[in-house]
């Protein structure tokens, strides 16, 4: 097996801890929980009332007003971190070589919002 060298230059975070690299660290250095309650939909129906949500996400931070309609929650939070790590990495983006360079994402659930609103599109017959 032939292993390659990788070289992790800039980081990126939208997490329940906060949402950039300097707000994540420091909240996970002193110790804050993510975990509150829910507020993204009504829980109240559930046993569990709490859970680790982003908070304090503002889209039009970063998107207009058309554009973030375009854009599933976590294709948002996908395009902002990987924007943040590229400004964190202090290389110009037209001089990245895009067939060797990449972005690692990861999320827990994704495009929750998109398929729930289609499911329901299709139930009703829209």
């Amino acid at each position: 097996m032939n292993l390659k060298r990788v070289v992790v230059t800039g980081l990126g975070a939208i997490t329940p801890l906060g949402n950039n690299v300097p707000d994540y660290w420091k909240a996970l250095l002193d110790g804050v929980s993510g975990a509150a309650p829910v507020t993204h939909f009504d829980a109240s129906k559930f046993k569990t009332q709490f859970a680790c949500e982003v908070k304090g996400y503002d889209s039009s931070l970063f998107f207009d007003r058309k554009e973030v309609r375009k854009y599933d929650l976590y294709a948002q939070y996908a395009l902002v971190c990987a924007d943040e790590a590229i400004k964190d990495s202090d290389i110009e983006p037209e001089r990245i070589n895009v067939n060797r360079a990449g972005v690692i994402w990861g999320s827990g659930i994704g495009g929750l919002d998109t398929f729930l609103k289609e499911v329901a599109d299709f139930v009703k017959g829209d």
